[in-house]
């Protein structure tokens, strides 16, 4: 099948290194994977920082001049068979995708489509309403979690849906790795306001409460908020951290090698590709019961997931892992088994060919 893929919010060629390219990415692999020609149709993005008018209608307006693009291309070159759109969100709608497919008869599906009723405020709810015109126009809408899954399924009923777990490309992680330091922790996250500053925060008060412990950090990300994220673990000894800034994502799975325990609140995370990864470089993790995270992290087997908020009970997860070296072993091979055999590409890439399967031709 030849597929034509979109990603609003960010390309899978975008040059900020996110867990959105890396899933965008992943899933291009994934369909190629199949057996699908999958084509990046347009990277231009669509994403609007905060609701102005005048932003949204240049967005608009680009949108049209690519869509007449590809009017122009399809009509010379043939159409695509299907139209994969990747994370349309409130902030980050397509506004090619849709119109263009029926204008075509083309199937439309969408992945990681959501909806959430608390935004439908001004001209957030005007992006809304195009979000779920798409996620009702769709052949497929293919949900990562249940709670985006129960999201789509309170706004519009009727919406054709299908799961599809959270995956990485494991290939990096076949080796088996050297055994790390067990005191050792990990995090990797970009340095933005918001949840990445609120779940920095709570880990720095989590560790403030067992500095008795002899552990050491490794922090792997950068951004806008960086010196208010240092801040926040001032009154820890510094000698502890290692803050190792942006790196290129071939070189995270190093770093997770080295370490022992992946700890990372993970206030807002709809998943989180960074604790996929962590486990299945054998790290088990430490975060909290909140958000998507439970979709990728199995608590009591692969990590701990602790009660939202509650800074006491991540730093005693923490601390257990540091004063119990054999059950953090046993996480650790759970955790990577648990990723290799159940969440990798290949895996991904059956699930979707069942899915698309579905889906009648145009």
């Amino acid at each position: 099948m030849r597929i034509a893929f979109y990603a609003p919010l960010k390309s899978p060629n975008h040059p900020v290194a996110s867990g959105d390219r890396q899933m965008a990415r992943a899933l291009v692999k994934a369909l190629e994977h199949g057996g699908h020609s999958v084509e990046l149709v347009s990277e231009v993005r669509f994403y609007l920082r905060e609701p102005e008018s005048n932003s949204f209608d240049a967005l608009k307006i680009e949108a049209r001049e690519e869509a007449a693009r590809l009017t122009k291309l399809w009509d010379r070159d043939g159409k695509p068979d299907l139209w994969f759109s990747y994370h349309p969100y409130y902030k980050a709608p397509d506004l090619i995708g849709p119109e263009l497919t029926s204008a075509f008869a083309v199937p439309y599906v969408t992945a990681e489509a959501s909806y959430s009723r608390r935004r439908n405020v001004g001209l957030w709810a005007d992006t809304q309403a195009l979000v779920a015109r798409a996620i009702e126009q769709a052949a497929l809408n293919i949900c990562f979690t249940q709670r985006d899954r129960q999201g789509l399924t309170d706004a519009i009923p009727d919406a054709a849906l299908g799961m599809l777990s959270p995956f990485i490309d494991t290939s990096v992680f076949q080796e088996l790795p050297a055994r790390g330091c067990p005191t050792r922790l990990v995090t990797v996250a970009m340095m933005r306001p918001g949840d990445k500053v609120e779940s920095y925060r709570m880990l720095a008060q989590a560790l403030g409460r067992i500095d008795h412990l002899p552990w050491t950090m490794s922090v792997v990300g950068d951004g806008p908020a960086r010196d208010e994220v240092k801040a926040q673990f001032a009154g820890l000894p510094a000698d502890r951290i290692e803050w190792l800034g942006a790196i290129e994502p071939a070189a995270v799975p190093d770093v997770l090698y080295g370490g022992g325990i992946y700890v990372w609140p993970g206030y807002g995370e709809a998943y989180g590709v960074a604790y996929l990864e962590a486990q299945a470089a054998g790290l088990p993790v430490v975060a909290q019961n909140i958000a998507g995270v439970p979709e990728v992290v199995r608590d009591g087997q692969t990590g701990f997931l602790t009660p939202p908020g509650d800074v006491a009970a991540f730093a005693s997860a923490i601390e257990r892992l540091l004063a119990h070296n054999d059950e953090r072993t046993i996480m650790a091979a759970q955790a990577r088994r648990f990723i290799l055999e159940e969440r990798s590409l290949g895996t991904a890439a059956v699930r979707l060919a069942e899915l698309i399967s579905r889906i009648p031709a145009s």
